[in-house]
């Protein structure tokens, strides 16, 4: 194997530490410079499932309530659907508040174009 699969000169650097929460790596120059997020795209899918999972959760835990022994499907399915659609509506909810937050830190930390 040559050099530039282990990291030496013209190669890539080692990714000691890649995918730790928190942690940014130095630049190697082998990414580009102006790589974005899609925070967009993101506020729109947190946007739109955020009130489809909170509905879900709603309509389930309803239906649970409502069930009677012997009815198929019985209380602890519909309970388990409306504890994954909550749990679901918190993450879109989260990922709603952390885009929003980045979206404005870029906005303020921008220069004004006009």
């Amino acid at each position: 194997m040559s050099a530039t699969n282990h990291g030496g000169p013209g190669g890539p650097a080692p990714r000691r530490g890649s995918g730790t929460i928190g942690r940014r790596s130095p630049r190697t120059g082998t990414e580009p410079a102006t790589a974005r997020s899609p925070l967009r795209l993101r506020l729109l899918l947190s946007a739109v499932f955020a009130p489809v999972f909170v509905a879900a959760t709603v309509y389930f835990a309803v239906w649970a309530a409502g069930s009677h022994p012997g009815e198929s499907p019985g209380r602890g399915p519909l309970t388990v659907l409306a504890v994954v659609c909550g749990v679901l509506a918190l993450l879109a909810l989260t990922d709603l508040v952390v885009v929003t937050r980045r979206l404005r830190r870029e906005r303020a930390g921008a220069p004004a174009t006009r």
